[in-house]
């Protein structure tokens, strides 16, 4: 749970960047690329990402989102483009709404009762969590990766080293 505005900033900032690195290497083709038949596509998965109003919201966050949220763009960069906007904008409605005593008051988030720094972390692990399915149909898509919380097997090999076996 977040008990500090700047806390939650700094490391939403830092997760957005590597998440804005892995849309940006999305192409439109790559969009289509599923698991498996009957589950989200890449585009579903990135479009996903992209923050909606549905938690933040029911915490009381008000900040603009996209209007159409059912199907994904058929464009990686419009998908691209949208995250870095709404993610600044999230950042800028934080900021102007909420001081850090606010991170300590009660809202029914999904029906259950949540302190506003709860949901700013749960929020911030929603979208980790959706980022590591990401990389995976990326890699399945043959898209260049970006290390996360550690190099990848490319990077690896382009520091001159062998990716460790564990």
């Amino acid at each position: 749970m977040y008990v500090t505005i700047q806390d939650f900033i700094d490391d939403y900032e830092n997760e957005t960047k590597t998440t804005q690195r892995l849309l940006d290497a999305l192409t439109d083709e790559s969009l289509r690329q599923e698991i498996a038949p009957g589950y989200r596509t890449l585009g579903h998965l990135a479009w996903h990402l992209v923050p909606g109003a549905s938690m933040l919201q029911q915490a009381g966050l008000r900040f603009e989102v996209p209007a159409e949220r059912k199907e994904p763009p058929a464009s990686a960069d419009t998908i691209a483009q949208a995250y870095q906007r709404t993610t600044r904008a999230l950042i800028e409605a934080v900021r102007a709404q909420w001081m850090d005593e606010t991170l300590q008051e009660t809202n029914l988030v999904y029906e259950m009762p949540w302190k506003n720094g709860l949901t700013l972390a749960i929020f911030l692990r929603h979208e980790i969590h959706h980022r590591g399915q990401l990389t995976v149909l990326m890699r399945q898509a043959g898209l260049p990766l970006s290390g996360v919380y550690g190099p990848t097997k490319e990077e690896w090999a382009a520091f001159g080293m062998a990716a460790p076996a564990i």
